[in-house]
C-alpha cells in the first residue's frame, strides 16, 4: 500500500500549521535557558531543544516566515521539497531535501536566524515529510509570519517566490 499524505497525518496525529501544512511537536528538552543567558532577541525562557514533524501536500506551501534560531530541516518521506530562503542582504538561495542525491538534493539542510523562508513540494501530485530541529527550542513568540506588500518593498527583485509564498491562507 503507498502511503499518502493522508495515511501520514493519521498516524502522527498531526495538526495544522499556521505557515500552511501539518505538524506535530515530537520532542521539547525539559531542561530551560534563562532570558538572560540567551541572545538579546530573545524575551523568553526556552527549552534546549525542539522538534517537530512537518508535512504539506503537493498543492501547499510553507509560506515565507522566520525565526529567531536556526532550523535544521530533516526530508523523511515523499516528494523532494524545494526551500526558499531570502537573507536580510537579499540572497536568494534554493536547496532541495529529498533522497535523490544524483539531482542534487540532500537530506538535512540548516535555515540561518533571522533569514525569510518557506517550502514547496517539488511533485504537486504528492506530499513531503520532513522533520525540523530547533535550538534554543522553538516558542511561537519567536516567529514572525511574512507581510507580502513588506517583503515586495525589501526583496523587489523575487517578486515571484515572495507572491507565491506569502499570504497564504492554511487549509
Amino acid at each position: 500500500m503507498s502511503k499518502n499524505a493522508d495515511y501520514w497525518i493519521e498516524i502522527l496525529q498531526l495538526k495544522e500549521h499556521p505557515e500552511g501544512g501539518f505538524f506535530r511537536e515530537t520532542y521539547r528538552s525539559d531542561e530551560m535557558i534563562k532570558p538572560e543567558h540567551l541572545p538579546h532577541r530573545y524575551q523568553v525562557a526556552h527549552s534546549f531543544s525542539t522538534a517537530i514533524y512537518y508535512l504539506l501536500k503537493g498543492d501547499q506551501v510553507s509560506a515565507f516566515h522566520r525565526l529567531k534560531s536556526d532550523e535544521l530541516w530533516h526530508f523523511y518521506a515523499g516528494s523532494s521539497v524545494t526551500i526558499h530562503i531570502i537573507c536580510e542582504t537579499g540572497q536568494y538561495t534554493r536547496i532541495r531535501l529529498g533522497n535523490n542525491f544524483d539531482e542534487g538534493e540532500i537530506f538535512q539542510t540548516a535555515v540561518p536566524t533571522g533569514c525569510w523562508f518557506g517550502a514547496t513540494v517539488d511533485d504537486k501530485s504528492s506530499f513531503t515529510l520532513v522533520g525540523c530541529t530547533i535550538a534554543p527550542g522553538f516558542d511561537f513568540s519567536d516567529f514572525e509570519l511574512a507581510d507580502r506588500e513588506n517583503m515586495l518593498k525589501k526583496f523587489p527583485q523575487h517578486r515571484a517566490i515572495i507572491e507565491e509564498l506569502t499570504n497564504v491562507r492554511p487549509i
